[in-house]
């Protein structure tokens, strides 16, 4: 692929013959420094929602407030908030997947001595290798003019803006210690954050209901439910002001379903019958109808919500199928081009793509010993490494295109990982592998292409990012690969303290909803332990919700699989979301202003969400530590909880509203959508 023509190359904000310093050590311990503490943040984030926010913003806005302190230039910027950013898609990787070991009982447990240097292997595999394959394919995607990449030009416009964008980091600043506060004061026991509304009957059969909030304790001789009230996190209400009252009623909708229409049915019917047909474990936990409905929905409702989840990563990636197919030949047009790597001007100065072939065979080789490890078959070690190599590329090629079109924030990499589950658990049961060496096969697959996809996807990201502000390929690679192996090297002992710290790894309050997927289908296709019937009705209930035009069946599904009070508070931030862009409208703001209160609202939402997963790191870390925190009240209100709650909102809808200015400013970058 030759250089287009001098007369027609892309204009960069530096001047390609402009000399201004880039790759410093400031630059570089800044970025690094972001990465461990947005990434850990994030995997706390990711482990108890089910999602994780991107780090591009926050890290850009973070980065030029400490650099324009020693006069740091916007190269140094660049580099800064791409090394800082890269964490997040390393955390997102390592929670889709790491935790899945554990919940599948195939590593025996998540200590230093049984899980550090797996986890660590891992993570910094799928960590380069989604540096190298997207390095491969940099070019051919970045100078696409028809992919807008819209976080990239927004997170582009940031740094141009300067000024604004070091203004911005109050909000950011102040709002991460308003989140942490309220988180803080919840753990020392002021107000409570969960409760239970259970609607009962006096017996089976009857119509006369009555409302009951024993918090989830004995209903007496008969029941139908169990409701829970939205969890009072600012991290959760930050998620569904991030996501937007569309995406978080879709993402109600399915609890809705599955606590207000399967679970009820279920238990009124069948009543103490289930109670032979589920585990004994399924009524351990509370009395005998709360603990029934939530029985119902572990063991009946979440086997049909793994079948949505199934039906709509398929569907999202049959949606996508041009995309797939585009990012394919624009791959391989990419390895038959001859561009040469030591051009003179700094922008096009970038790893040769030799070396990047010859590191990747360097990993494969790798890799095929590490399989053979996991599987206890040279054969089958040698069958996953291909598949990870051959699904790696695809799926990093296609997460980098699909970030160019609907940004890293956007990118479904759960799904893409699903997929890749789902073919390497089939090979290996065609190879004759089962039980804990191929499911071990089957998670380190899936492991290392989550990573590499989310990293991929990142990088192209931050590789437009330079592309627009004139810095160097070379230089972003070289940071990319430091901040990925730092992130990998120290991303374990977040998890840890979180595992130990917060009940366990698919616990109630650290579900990790995606990492329990990963692994009931590894066990279930290699182990002969799936409950097909259950996931089928699942996968028919996402082709229903398509045939209705439901805009994302994933995200049905999703809400059927978390926590009732983890998706209503989602749901309840969603609300916020449109309370604020209502009476933004009924005020007649402008579009500049309508872009201000947007923007001020998404990093006050940023900064509860960043504030509350780094203040929950430190709580776990003193539950690991056995040292909890002192209770101020032995039972602390759920009312108490819900005035919070009326004050987070009243800062999520008020702040930003006042932030609108003047209808004659002119309108800020929109950077934070």
């Amino acid at each position: 692929m030759t250089p287009p023509d001098t007369e027609r190359r892309h204009k960069p904000f530096v001047p390609e013959g402009m000399q201004m310093s880039e790759f410093t050590m400031r630059a570089l311990f800044i970025g690094l420094v972001m990465t461990i503490v947005l990434g850990a943040a994030n995997a706390y984030l990711g482990l108890r929602a089910g999602q994780t926010i991107a780090a591009t913003y926050p890290a850009a806005v973070i980065g030029m407030a400490v650099l324009r302190a020693f006069k740091g230039s916007i190269l140094e910027e660049n580099i800064a908030r791409t090394a800082g950013s890269i964490g997040e898609s390393v955390a997102a990787g390592a929670i889709f997947t790491v935790p899945a070991f554990v919940i599948a009982k195939v590593w025996p447990s998540f200590s230093p001595a049984d899980a550090y240097w797996k986890s660590t292997v891992l993570m910094t595999t799928g960590g380069v290798l989604g540096v190298l394959f997207c390095s491969l394919v940099r070019r051919v995607l970045v100078e696409d003019p028809e992919l807008p990449f819209p976080e990239s030009v927004a997170a582009g416009e940031i740094h141009k803006a300067g000024q604004r964008g070091a203004h911005g980091a109050k909000y950011l600043f102040w709002n991460m210690g308003f989140g942490g506060l309220v988180y803080m004061l919840s753990a020392l026991g002021l107000f409570a954050t969960d409760r239970n509304f259970s609607v009962a009957v006096g017996e089976l059969g009857k119509s006369k209901l009555r409302l009951s909030t024993g918090g989830g304790q004995a209903l007496g001789v008969g029941g139908i439910s169990t409701w829970s009230g939205p969890t009072i996190s600012p991290a959760y209400f930050g998620v569904g002001y991030i996501i937007g009252p569309e995406l978080a009623s879709i993402n109600f909708s399915g609890s809705v379903l599955a606590w207000g229409l399967l679970i009820p049915l279920l238990v009124y019917f069948l009543g103490p019958e289930l109670q032979t047909l589920l585990p004994p474990e399924a009524t351990a936990d509370s009395g005998a109808w709360g603990g029934l409905a939530t029985g119902v929905w572990r063991f009946i409702v979440r086997p049909i919500a793994v079948g949505g989840m199934l039906f709509g990563s398929i569907y999202t990636l049959f949606r996508m199928r041009k995309a797939l197919t585009e990012g394919l030949l624009r791959a391989f047009a990419e390895f038959r081009g001859t561009v040469s790597p030591g051009q003179a001007t700094r922008t096009e100065r970038y790893m040769s793509s030799k070396v990047v072939l010859w590191l990747i065979f360097v990993v494969f080789l790798f890799m095929i010993g590490l399989y053979t490890y996991f599987s206890g078959h040279v054969t089958s070690g040698i069958v996953a490494a291909v598949v990870m190599l051959v699904v790696g590329f695809f799926f990093a090629t296609v997460s980098g295109y699909l970030v160019g079109v609907i940004g890293s924030s956007n990118n479904p990499i759960s799904g893409l990982t699903l997929s890749t589950i789902i073919v390497a658990a089939l090979l290996m049961l065609a190879l004759g592998v089962s039980g804990t060496g191929g499911v071990l096969a089957v998670l380190g697959v899936a492991a290392v292409v989550c990573v590499s996809s989310a990293v991929a996807g990142e990088l192209l990201q931050d590789f437009k990012v330079g592309y627009i502000l004139g810095g160097t390929p070379r230089s972003i690679q070289i940071v990319e690969l430091i901040a990925v192996i730092a992130a990998s090297l120290v991303m374990y002992f977040p998890l840890m303290v979180l595992d130990r710290g917060m009940g366990g790894f698919g616990s109630v309050k650290l579900p990790a909803p995606q990492a329990g997927l990963m692994a009931y289908l590894a066990q279930g296709i290699v182990g002969g332990e799936m409950a097909w019937p259950l996931v089928m009705v699942g996968v028919l209930m996402g082709f229903a919700l398509v045939l209705v035009r439901v805009k994302s069946p994933m995200l049905v599904a999703i809400g059927m699989y978390l926590p009732l009070g983890t998706v209503f508070a989602i749901f309840v931030g969603g609300m916020m979301r449109w309370v604020t862009d209502t009476l933004s409208q009924r005020r007649g703001h402008n579009a500049a202003q309508r872009a201000r209160v947007d923007n001020v609202g998404v990093l006050a939402a940023s900064g509860m969400i960043a504030g509350e997963a780094l203040l929950g790191l430190v709580t776990a870390t003193f539950n690991f530590l056995e040292k909890p925190l002192p209770q101020l009240f032995a039972s602390p209100s759920y009312w108490v909880g819900l005035a919070v709650m009326a004050l987070i909102s009243s800062v999520l809808v008020k702040y930003p509203l006042s932030s609108a200015g003047s209808p004659d400013e002119p309108a800020p970058p929109t950077a934070m959508m």
